[in-house]
């Protein structure tokens, strides 16, 4: 009896600490525990503002957004990895980017519930990306109150006309990977008049920092048209600007990604952050900001959005990207 006794109590404690290991973590209580989630990203911050209320909303755990154009992102992200400084739990920026500072290290593995909204095949191999939540097509944006109907251009090859000299705004291509990217995705449209194409861009054109900044020239009049993203014409169209967007066929797209911090100092709560950027609540509210997001059937506010036809580029490695800056420095100079 003795004996039995004893194993029938060993048997109970196994299963205890059987029952113990597979209860389920109490990850939000974990989260607000850590306090905060620090996110680097170059999503506008009026839009991000739809996430991190959702967030803050059903969690009560503050959200510290620092924003900057993509370059930027990617550029203080590799430092504080490289220094082992990290002040990041969650990033998001545009497909380029997130692979080259994959590669570094930056990020850890993490799947989501909400990655099953997405089609099979989307995950990253690796568990790390997420899948892309949201495209963000370019276009030729232009002022409504500078240019006449019958002046705006139809197509990108107008952009290298002549009497565009000095009217063109685009971010730098030398720099920066979203302009590079857009005119390597034209190599395959334009075949043979590309170069020529491109040639004439840069004496066209005049070169700012970022794709944002384009759109703030259009719409103050300093320029009259210029490459830019399409969400812009809601996004500062609230506002009264006059801005709108030339129909393209087809319009070329970056795809985006978000994942956690390999270092972050708030694990629980960056996790939660993602779940919710990439949730259908988190992807409805983007939509309704201006994003086109990856849910079938939800579309921004913004005219025509439903008929564009959208292509992803493939987005240039790091030695693509290399080859591409060099080749663009030889065109393109700053005024």
């Amino acid at each position: 009896m003795r004996r039995a006794g004893w194993i029938a109590w060993v048997t109970v404690l196994v299963l205890a600490a059987s029952v113990s290991a597979q209860a389920p973590r109490d990850v939000v209580g974990e989260a607000r525990r850590e306090g905060r989630v620090a996110v680097y990203g170059s999503m506008e911050s009026d839009i991000f503002d739809v996430v991190r209320k959702i967030y803050e909303g059903r969690y009560g755990i503050p959200v510290e957004y620092w924003r900057a154009p993509n370059t930027r992102v990617l550029d203080r992200v590799l430092t504080e990895v490289r220094t082992g400084r990290v002040g990041f739990d969650v990033v998001l920026t545009n497909a380029a980017a997130m692979k080259l500072m994959k590669r570094h290290g930056a990020f850890a593995r993490y799947s989501s519930p909400s990655y099953e909204l997405f089609p099979r095949g989307s995950q990253d191999p690796d568990g790390v990306l997420s899948p892309a939540y949201r495209l963000t097509p370019l276009s030729i944006l232009y002022n409504t109150r500078s240019i006449r109907a019958q002046e705006v251009p139809k197509s990108v090859g107008e952009l290298a006309d002549a009497r565009w000299r000095e009217k063109v705004v685009l971010a730098d291509p030398t720099v920066n990977v979203i302009p590079a990217t857009w005119l390597l995705g034209l190599r395959r449209q334009l075949g043979a008049q590309w170069r020529p194409f491109v040639e004439q861009l840069a004496a066209n054109a005049t070169l700012v920092e970022s794709v944002l900044e384009v759109a703030q020239k259009v719409v103050a009049g300093e320029y009259p048209l210029g490459v830019s993203f399409i969400k812009y014409v809601h996004l500062f169209g609230k506002e009264g600007a006059p801005l709108d967007y030339v129909r393209l066929n087809p319009v070329l797209a970056l795809p985006s990604h978000v994942a956690v911090g390999a270092r972050a100092a708030h694990p629980a709560a960056a996790g939660l952050f993602v779940d919710t950027l990439t949730s259908r609540a988190g992807l409805l509210a983007l939509a309704q900001a201006g994003e086109f997001v990856l849910l079938p059937g939800v579309y921004p506010p913004i005219k025509d959005a439903d008929r564009l036809r959208v292509v992803v580029m493939e987005e240039p490695s790091e030695e693509e990207f290399q080859r591409a800056r060099a080749e663009f420095a030889g065109l393109f100079r700053r005024r």
